[in-house]
Parts: C-alpha cells; sequence; structure tokens
C-alpha cells in the first residue's frame, strides 16, 4: 500500500494555558509540568468533526494524482463524532460525491487511524476496494468539560485525510511496509482509565497514571515488534512519530528506544492532543522532512485500551 497524499486542517482560535487558571484553577506551569502543552487549537463555532475533515480534504485536491471520485473505500476515524448515524465518512462523501464507495466510520480510541489503516489492507487484500480515503477528525472540545481539572487541558481539535492505492504517483508517495493493531480492553483499568460518555461529563480521565504506564509499554513494544518483525534495526529509524497524547510519555517512550530528539516528530507543545488525528496531523505537516528511503514509524496507544503502529518507507 502506498500514501499517496497526506493533508491536515488545524482551527485558527488558539487557547493558551492561560485559559485554564479562570475555568479550572490549573496555572501555565503545571500545565507545562504535566504534559509539555503551551497551547492548543480549537474550533469556531460553525466548526464541527465534519467540517474539519471536509477542509483537510479540500486541501488535498489541490494535488491529489487521480480524480477524488475514483476512491472506492472511505473510512472515518474519530471517537468525538458530530453525528452518529450520517457519520463522519458519509458527510466526505456527500461533500464531493464520491458515489460507489464503501463507507463506514470506526472508533478505537486514539489507535483509531491504525486501525482504518489495517481495514483497508484488508479490503485491499481481498480486491474489494483499491483506492482509499481515511478521515481522521477530533473535536475534542465539543467533549471536554472546562472545569475537569484532571485532564480538560489536555485536548485540541484537529483533522487529517490520508489517500491511500497500490499504485505510485509521485516522488512524494510514501510505501506503507506493515500495520499492527492490539485490542487491549482486558489490562489495567481500560475502559474505565478514558472515557466519553454522553450526558456524563464528556471526556474524562480519572486513571491518568494507568494510562501513562501503559501507553509507554504498549506504544515501545509495538514500535520494536514492527521493526523486528520486517528485520529493520532501531537505528535504521529515521524518524519516530508516537501519538501525542503527552510530551512526558513521548520523552519517556524515545529515551526507552534511545532517540535523539531530532528523530522524533511532535507538535503536542502548540496544537494538544489531538486524538486519533494526531500522528497524521504530524505525518503531514513534516512531509518537507521526508528523504528517501527514510524509515517512518508511527506508534499509537489508545483509550479502552488499544495500541499499533504502522512502519513507512519514504519513496
Amino acid at each position: 500500500m502506498i500514501i499517496n497524499s497526506v493533508t491536515d486542517y488545524i482551527p485558527d482560535i488558539v487557547i493558551p494555558n492561560e485559559y485554564f487558571l479562570v475555568s479550572c484553577g490549573i496555572t501555565n506551569e503545571e500545565i507545562i509540568s504535566k504534559s509539555g502543552i503551551k497551547q492548543r487549537r480549537h474550533t469556531r463555532p460553525d466548526e464541527n468533526t465534519n467540517s474539519m475533515a471536509i477542509e483537510a480534504v479540500k486541501k488535498a485536491l489541490i494535488d491529489l494524482p487521480f480524480a477524488i471520485n475514483e476512491i472506492d473505500l472511505i473510512i472515518g476515524a474519530t471517537y468525538t463524532p458530530y453525528d452518529t448515524a450520517g457519520t463522519l465518512s458519509h458527510a466526505v462523501q456527500k461533500q464531493f460525491n464520491i458515489c460507489d464507495a464503501k463507507c463506514f466510520t470506526i472508533d478505537s480510541a486514539c489507535s483509531s487511524f491504525v486501525n482504518a489503516i489495517e481495514i483497508v489492507d484488508c479490503y485491499f487484500a481481498s480486491k474489494k476496494a483499491s483506492k482509499a480515503l481515511i478521515v481522521i477528525s477530533e473535536h475534542n472540545s465539543a467533549y471536554s468539560d472546562g472545569s475537569d481539572k484532571n485532564s480538560c487541558f489536555l485536548w485540541g481539535d484537529g483533522a487529517a485525510v490520508v489517500f491511500i492505492t497500490n499504485q505510485r504517483y509521485s516522488a512524494a508517495d510514501i510505501d506503507i511496509i506493515d500495520v499492527n493493531t492490539t485490542g487491549l480492553g482486558h489490562i489495567g483499568k481500560s475502559i474505565d482509565a478514558v472515557y466519553v460518555r454522553p450526558h456524563n461529563g464528556g471526556i474524562r480521565m480519572p486513571f491518568g497514571k494507568d494510562v501513562f504506564q501503559n501507553a509507554c509499554k504498549y506504544m515501545i513494544r509495538e514500535t520494536e515488534q514492527i521493526l523486528n518483525k520486517n528485520d529493520i534495526l532501531l537505528d535504521q529509524l529515521k524518524y519516530f512519530i508516537p501519538h501525542q497524547a503527552n510530551a512526558r510519555i513521548t520523552d519517556f517512550v524515545a529515551k526507552k528506544l534511545n532517540l535523539e530528539p531530532s528523530r522524533v516528530l511532535t507538535n503536542i507543545e502548540q496544537f494538544g492532543n489531538t486524538g486519533s488525528a494526531s500522528t497524521p496531523i504530524v505525518l503531514s505537516q513534516n512531509m518537507g522532512k521526508y528523504k528517501q528511503n527514510d524509515i517512518i514509524v508511527i506508534s499509537v496507544f489508545g483509550g479502552g485500551y488499544s495500541s499499533g503502529a504502522v512502519l513507512l518507507k519514504k519513496l
């Protein structure tokens, strides 16, 4: 599988850490100490999960190497939907009049993007699809409770889109060498550690320590396993893109993997935790850095729990 295009959309409204001193009494210094976040972006009142994804697709159309109506598989990925009936993927299908495409939306918390790639792989292998569009969008600010001192300061909004085929079109293409996901609902605090329950306080993270410990453990494990499976040494890894959950998690994982900071791509300081959209946003924002034959690993951990990794190579 080959990534032929990846673009992102970030809302305009900047929310600095000082905002949360008023809403829940937590200081700028505390937020930086806990998470490394200095600011995040929130949507305008007229924006939502679907509209952000649509804007990201519009950006992709400028250089998309084939007609968007050739897409035969659309997968949405979000845990913060605008609508649970007419889903994220259906909104994109309608907006761009993509006829005859298989169309659905999945949720595995912050692992959803990687799960979507694995599903695309299965559809391609069975020859039920040949051109796929993954739309990933999180409207965390619509679900976050500003009075929740445990986690309200973490969340940012954003979206990304990734077009995947089995055909190379340009020098910007990226090969998906391998992908893996793992369900972890049986470990730790699991479904109670992070939750998004309607009519029950929105996004909550009552067991942040458990999340931290398991995120570190499984992001390291997924990275090492996918490299080992493909006979690639850690020294050959050019860039590491971790889920942007918390700068402290990223720092711990990078240290355990012996990765110097220049090889770890992040944006959490400026954009906060953008959920399942975080890794494709980082992938998109750094497209100018990748050189031919660069090896890139995306590693994720989602509330619930779940984990996954994608092994990429710049063509």
